[in-house]
């Protein structure tokens, strides 16, 4: 296992085959990271790859459809694949892209990104993804009533 800061990377096998998984440990409860990860409102705020979003609903299930706007400018179509409690995966532009889950931990939960070994070069994104989920899932605790 390596560790980007406080993110860790690994190689394990997932519901998709083999992927690099990308992680952070994040001080907010699994439904708060949850709802930041499906709020597609939230996605640019996280998503260093992605500046703005177009989607059928705001909070994405299965077969969601819409489009996302990379930082080149460029509008891909996405599609969820799956999307089951603490998990989703989705195609961007018919392509098997990177798949999303919250898994259990002491003290709060643990953002996870899971990524095609061939797009391993995408690691340091996730790496800061998972930073900037930490801090929104801690932020929205901090202000919830």
């Amino acid at each position: 296992m390596t560790t980007l800061d406080e993110t860790d990377v690994s190689v394990e096998r997932t519901p998709d085959g083999r992927r690099i998984v990308v992680s952070r440990a994040v001080d907010a409860s699994r439904d708060t990271v949850w709802d930041v990860l499906t709020d597609t409102e939230l996605w640019p705020d996280w998503g260093p790859s992605i500046t703005s979003v177009e989607a059928a609903t705001r909070y994405i299930e299965s077969g969601t459809t819409g489009r996302v706007r990379t930082v080149g400018g460029l509008w891909l179509p996405f599609e969820v694949t799956a999307c089951e409690p603490y998990r989703w995966t989705w195609d961007v532009a018919r392509i098997p892209a990177t798949g999303h889950r919250v898994d259990e931990w002491p003290g709060g939960s643990r953002v996870v990104f899971e990524i095609p070994l061939l797009a391993g070069g995408y690691a340091p994104v996730c790496a800061r993804a998972c930073r900037k989920i930490a801090s929104l899932a801690a932020e929205s605790t901090t202000t919830e009533p």
